[in-house]
């Protein structure tokens, strides 16, 4: 066994068994242990953002690490926008970068470059394997290290040489039985003193807001929040993005707090106590002149609940006994039947033809920014389903990640709705997609420009955009043919103008399996 087998074998006892891979010379020999091992699923990746949005994804879905494949310093910068998303998403993943044999890196080939310096700003942990006696050992600290609560983002970086040289006798690789705990198993314990203090804030009746994160928005945890929320009358709320949230029908609804700083400060100016699960206090996305970074009113006090790395169903379970509320049930959402839409396309038209057309237990993934912000909120009475957002802000994650999400649940419908714009960072995911035969409907709303940073340009008080600065934000000469695009790379596709074609479109996606694509033409 040489050190590449070594290292594939320990990431599948660990529990990583996908890779999603973009392969280059100095890992070849970990492409030969990919292959040969049967337990280990391969997914090929046209750009390592790709592959690294898409790792995002499974981990959203499944809550377990994949592991990915970069091609030294370039190909790991090729994949760091999305490693960012996914660490601000707490989202755990292995990457694995080749790196030239020892004796090679003497001479300065051209990619060389400093691996190290370029992990550690969005990297939780680092390492470089230095034999491949040690390597399988390296391995299990890296899934260890990635199946922590919340996930974490860990590299391990290969040379050539590693992989080749065989295993000796000594190795010190773990014992067989070795595996991470559960995630759930790794989170600690809620403070008993924040959990009464909290409990005191709620019984005061002062309009208090709850903020959910992470694994609070989902699953028990979620609904032991709605049994708080109903027993004391505090809100529910989450920053405007979040990793996953568990909505729709019959699920504990949560209000999102808009993006827009007015609308933000305006949502919140009411409340008097802000109580936070799993996040921080809501902050604006970026700064304005002359408004607020800070989002609450003046002499709103914030309560932390539950710390990143504390178990938030656990801390729900100890406030309802300390309010006396343990057989409070939620309130839940009611089903809203909403009819298919008519006519012209614009955020209302949108928000009903999604409502009408998402089936139960779809995954929506949320990037299309301009139309998605007044669109998504009217979904609420849909079919259960989850919603993933881009925690991280940096564009083209959305098809990366809908690719990983797809891959995680074979039987479930994933929705990928994004703009031209950013689809166009990452539109490789259509073609691993197409190979890998992924239920995805990509929707791609093509307003034919950065109309987001055309509100912004307003936002930023930067006066009256010249015909020379609005070049730098439309993106119609050329017109992009997404109708072609999805063609060259195998999905097959259809263009809509209308409400009603829309909603056709999407539900004739789910009839068949595979990917799709929808141009929305806005």
């Amino acid at each position: 066994m040489n050190g590449a087998e070594s290292l594939v074998a320990t990431l599948v006892d660990q529990g990583v068994d996908i890779c999603f891979a973009n392969p280059g010379t100095s890992e070849m020999h970990f492409l030969a242990a990919l292959g040969g091992n049967p337990k280990m699923r391969s997914v090929l990746c046209l750009f390592e953002g790709v592959a690294t949005g898409a790792a995002d994804g499974w981990y959203r879905m499944k809550e377990k690490p994949a592991s990915t494949l970069l091609h030294l310093g370039p190909g790991l910068a090729n994949g760091l926008a999305n490693i960012h998303n996914a660490k601000r998403a707490s989202s755990g993943m292995v990457n694995v970068v080749g790196e030239h044999s020892v004796s090679h890196l003497k001479y300065d080939p051209p990619l060389t470059s400093d691996i190290e310096g370029l992990a550690r700003p969005l990297c939780h942990w680092v390492r470089r394997a230095e034999s491949s006696d040690t390597i399988a050992w390296d391995a299990a600290q890296a899934v260890a290290k990635a199946s922590e609560h919340p996930g974490q983002i860990a590299t391990l970086i290969l040379p050539g040489d590693t992989s080749w040289q065989q295993v000796g006798a000594t190795s010190a690789a773990p014992e067989p039985s070795f595996t991470p705990a559960p995630p759930a198993a790794k989170r600690k314990t809620p403070s008993a003193e924040r959990i009464e203090h909290v409990a005191r804030v709620l019984r005061s009746g002062e309009p208090t807001l709850i903020v959910l994160a992470n694994r609070a928005t989902r699953g028990v945890a979620l609904e032991k929040a709605g049994r708080v929320a109903a027993a004391t009358g505090a809100r529910l709320g989450s920053q405007f993005f979040t990793a996953r949230i568990e909505r729709g029908a019959g699920r504990v609804p949560i209000s999102r707090i808009p993006y827009a700083v007015a609308q933000a400060t305006a949502f919140l100016k009411d409340f008097k106590h802000i109580v936070t699960v799993e996040t921080k206090e809501p902050v604006a996305f970026f700064a304005y002149p002359d408004k607020p970074s800070l989002l609450k009113a003046e002499g709103t006090l914030v309560h932390p609940l539950v710390e990143d790395d504390e178990d938030s169903e656990l801390a729900f379970d100890m406030l309802l006994q300390a309010l006396g509320a343990a057989n409070q049930a939620p309130l839940l959402q009611p089903r809203i039947e909403t009819p298919a839409p008519t006519g012209a396309l614009n955020p209302m038209s949108i928000a009903h033809a999604l409502a009408a057309a998402l089936p139960e237990h779809c995954i929506v993934v949320d990037e299309s920014l301009t139309t998605g912000r007044e669109s998504m909120g009217l979904t609420m009475g849909a079919q259960p389903h989850d919603l993933i957002n881009n925690m991280g802000g940096s564009i083209g994650y959305a098809t990366p990640v809908a690719t990983g999400a797809a891959l995680a649940c074979p039987d479930r419908r994933v929705f990928c709705m994004v703009g031209d714009g950013s689809a166009m960072y990452t539109i490789q995911s259509l073609w691993t997609q197409a190979r890998e035969n992924l239920n995805v409907t990509t929707i791609i709303f093509a307003n034919n420009s950065y109309a987001i940073l055309k509100a912004e340009y307003a936002n930023m008080g930067a006066g009256a955009p010249s015909e020379r600065a609005l070049s730098m934000i439309d993106i119609d000469r050329p017109r992009i043919d997404w109708l072609a695009m999805a063609k060259s790379m195998g999905v097959p596709s259809v263009a809509v103008q209308t409400a009603e074609d829309f909603h056709k479109a999407m539900v004739n996606s789910t009839r068949e399996s595979g990917p799709c694509l929808i141009e929305v033409r806005l």
